[in-house]
Protein backbone atom coordinates (compact mmCIF):
# COMPACT_ATOMS: atom_id res chain seq x y z
CA UNK A 1 0.00 0.00 0.00
CA UNK A 2 1.47 3.32 -1.08
CA UNK A 3 1.68 5.82 1.76
CA UNK A 4 3.22 9.26 1.96
CA UNK A 5 3.69 11.19 5.19
CA UNK A 6 4.86 14.79 5.21
CA UNK A 7 6.55 16.52 8.11
CA UNK A 8 8.70 19.55 8.85
CA UNK A 9 6.21 22.37 8.43
CA UNK A 10 5.73 25.13 10.94
CA UNK A 11 5.86 28.84 11.61
CA UNK A 12 8.93 30.68 10.32
CA UNK A 13 9.86 34.31 9.96
CA UNK A 14 10.38 35.88 6.54
CA UNK A 15 13.83 35.03 5.25
CA UNK A 16 13.93 31.81 7.23
CA UNK A 17 14.28 28.22 6.07
CA UNK A 18 12.51 24.92 6.54
CA UNK A 19 13.16 21.41 5.33
CA UNK A 20 10.08 19.36 4.57
CA UNK A 21 10.23 15.58 4.53
CA UNK A 22 8.09 13.11 2.65
CA UNK A 23 8.45 9.60 4.02
CA UNK A 24 7.31 6.99 1.53
CA UNK A 25 6.25 3.43 2.27
CA UNK A 26 4.85 0.59 0.23
CA UNK A 27 7.05 1.30 -2.78
CA UNK A 28 10.60 2.19 -3.80
CA UNK A 29 11.49 5.73 -4.81
CA UNK A 30 13.12 4.40 -7.98
CA UNK A 31 9.71 3.33 -9.24
CA UNK A 32 7.84 6.59 -8.75
CA UNK A 33 8.26 10.26 -9.43
CA UNK A 34 7.73 12.35 -6.31
CA UNK A 35 6.35 15.85 -6.39
CA UNK A 36 5.87 18.62 -3.89
CA UNK A 37 2.80 20.75 -4.32
CA UNK A 38 1.29 23.53 -2.27
CA UNK A 39 -2.10 25.09 -1.75
CA UNK A 40 -2.44 28.55 -0.29
CA UNK A 41 -5.69 29.67 1.34
CA UNK A 42 -8.25 30.41 -1.33
CA UNK A 43 -5.96 29.26 -4.12
CA UNK A 44 -5.74 26.16 -6.25
CA UNK A 45 -2.98 23.65 -5.67
CA UNK A 46 0.23 24.21 -7.64
CA UNK A 47 3.39 22.25 -8.29
CA UNK A 48 6.51 23.38 -6.45
CA UNK A 49 9.19 20.87 -7.38
CA UNK A 50 9.21 17.28 -8.58
CA UNK A 51 11.86 14.62 -9.03
CA UNK A 52 11.94 11.69 -11.39
CA UNK A 53 12.24 8.24 -9.85
CA UNK A 54 13.91 6.85 -12.95
CA UNK A 55 16.77 9.28 -13.41
CA UNK A 56 16.62 11.89 -10.65
CA UNK A 57 15.87 14.73 -13.03
CA UNK A 58 14.05 17.52 -11.24
CA UNK A 59 11.21 19.67 -12.50
CA UNK A 60 10.97 23.00 -10.80
CA UNK A 61 8.39 25.67 -10.73
CA UNK A 62 9.70 29.21 -10.69
CA UNK A 63 10.86 29.82 -7.13
CA UNK A 64 13.86 31.96 -8.05
CA UNK A 65 16.16 29.21 -6.89
CA UNK A 66 14.92 29.32 -3.32
CA UNK A 67 13.62 25.75 -3.16
CA UNK A 68 15.45 22.48 -3.74
CA UNK A 69 14.16 18.93 -3.92
CA UNK A 70 16.29 15.91 -3.08
CA UNK A 71 15.80 12.27 -2.26
CA UNK A 72 17.44 9.67 -0.04
CA UNK A 73 16.71 6.24 -1.48
CA UNK A 74 18.13 4.49 1.57
CA UNK A 75 15.63 6.30 3.78
CA UNK A 76 12.87 6.19 1.14
CA UNK A 77 12.38 9.88 1.81
CA UNK A 78 12.15 12.95 -0.39
CA UNK A 79 13.00 16.37 0.97
CA UNK A 80 12.07 19.90 0.00
CA UNK A 81 14.44 22.57 1.24
CA UNK A 82 12.74 25.95 1.47
CA UNK A 83 15.04 28.96 1.76
CA UNK A 84 14.46 32.71 1.95
CA UNK A 85 10.81 32.12 2.74
CA UNK A 86 8.29 34.85 2.07
CA UNK A 87 4.75 35.41 3.40
CA UNK A 88 3.40 34.40 -0.01
CA UNK A 89 4.94 30.95 0.50
CA UNK A 90 2.41 30.32 3.27
CA UNK A 91 0.46 27.22 2.26
CA UNK A 92 -0.23 23.58 2.94
CA UNK A 93 2.53 21.57 1.30
CA UNK A 94 1.81 18.11 -0.05
CA UNK A 95 3.94 15.38 -1.51
CA UNK A 96 2.61 13.04 -4.14
CA UNK A 97 3.75 9.99 -6.09
CA UNK A 98 3.11 9.07 -9.69
CA UNK A 99 4.57 6.77 -12.30
CA UNK A 100 6.55 8.18 -15.21
CA UNK A 101 5.06 11.63 -14.89
CA UNK A 102 8.19 13.41 -16.19
CA UNK A 103 6.54 16.60 -15.02
CA UNK A 104 5.16 18.57 -12.12
CA UNK A 105 1.55 18.41 -13.32
CA UNK A 106 -0.82 17.70 -10.46
CA UNK A 107 -3.05 15.50 -12.62
CA UNK A 108 -0.17 13.10 -13.29
CA UNK A 109 0.23 12.13 -9.62
CA UNK A 110 -1.88 9.36 -8.13
CA UNK A 111 -1.01 9.12 -4.43
CA UNK A 112 -1.05 12.02 -1.99
CA UNK A 113 -0.04 12.65 1.57
CA UNK A 114 -2.08 14.61 4.09
CA UNK A 115 0.06 17.73 3.91
CA UNK A 116 2.12 19.84 6.26
CA UNK A 117 1.42 23.48 6.94
CA UNK A 118 3.99 26.20 6.37
CA UNK A 119 3.30 29.66 7.73
CA UNK A 120 5.68 32.53 7.01
CA UNK A 121 5.00 35.48 9.25
CA UNK A 122 6.78 37.92 11.50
Amino acid sequence: QVQLVESGGGLVQPGGSLRLSCAASGFNLDDYDIGWFRQAPGESREGVSCISGRNGITFHQDSEGRFAISRDNAENTVYLQLNDLRPEDTADYYCAAGRSTESCRESAYDYWGQGTQVTVSS
